[in-house]
C-alpha cells in the first residue's frame, strides 16, 4: 500500500508555469509506476502522464505533450509535474496516482492522492 499527497497547486496566468509534486509513503517507491490524471469541472477524469519506476519511460496525453514534463526523485519518494505554457483548458484538479502493474502506456492506477487544484486564468 502507498499513500500519495499532492502539493503545489495554485492560480497562474495563461502562458505561465507551475510545478506540482506528489510525495509517496513506503519503502518500495521504485516498484511503482507513477502518474497524473486531471478532472475539470463537469468532465470525466482524464489521463495526463505516467513515468516508470526507473524513470526510463514516460508517456503523455497528446493534449499536454511538449508542454508538461513528468519526473521523479526516487531518493525522495516524490514525483513531479512541470507544467509550462499553461492554458485555461488546463484548469482542473490534478491527481497523483500509482500502480505496480502494467507499463506506462497502459497506466491503470490502484492508488490515488486527494488532488490539488490548478487554475489557469486567461
Amino acid at each position: 500500500q502507498v499513500q500519495l499527497v499532492e502539493s503545489g497547486g495554485g492560480l497562474v496566468q495563461a502562458g505561465g508555469s507551475l510545478r506540482i509534486s506528489c510525495a509517496a509513503s513506503g519503502r518500495t517507491f521504485t516498484s511503482y509506476i507513477m502518474g497524473w490524471f486531471r478532472q475539470a469541472p463537469g468532465k470525466e477524469r482524464e489521463f495526463v502522464t505516467a513515468i516508470s519506476g526507473s524513470a526510463r519511460n514516460t508517456y503523455y496525453a497528446d493534449s499536454v505533450k511538449g508542454r508538461f514534463t513528468i519526473s521523479r526523485d526516487n531518493a525522495k519518494n516524490t514525483v513531479y509535474l512541470q507544467m509550462n505554457s499553461l492554458k485555461p483548458e488546463d484548469t482542473a484538479v490534478y491527481y497523483c496516482a500509482a500502480t505496480t502493474r502494467g507499463i506506462v502506456v497502459t497506466f491503470t492506477p490502484d492508488y490515488w492522492g486527494q488532488g490539488t487544484q490548478v487554475t489557469v486564468s486567461s
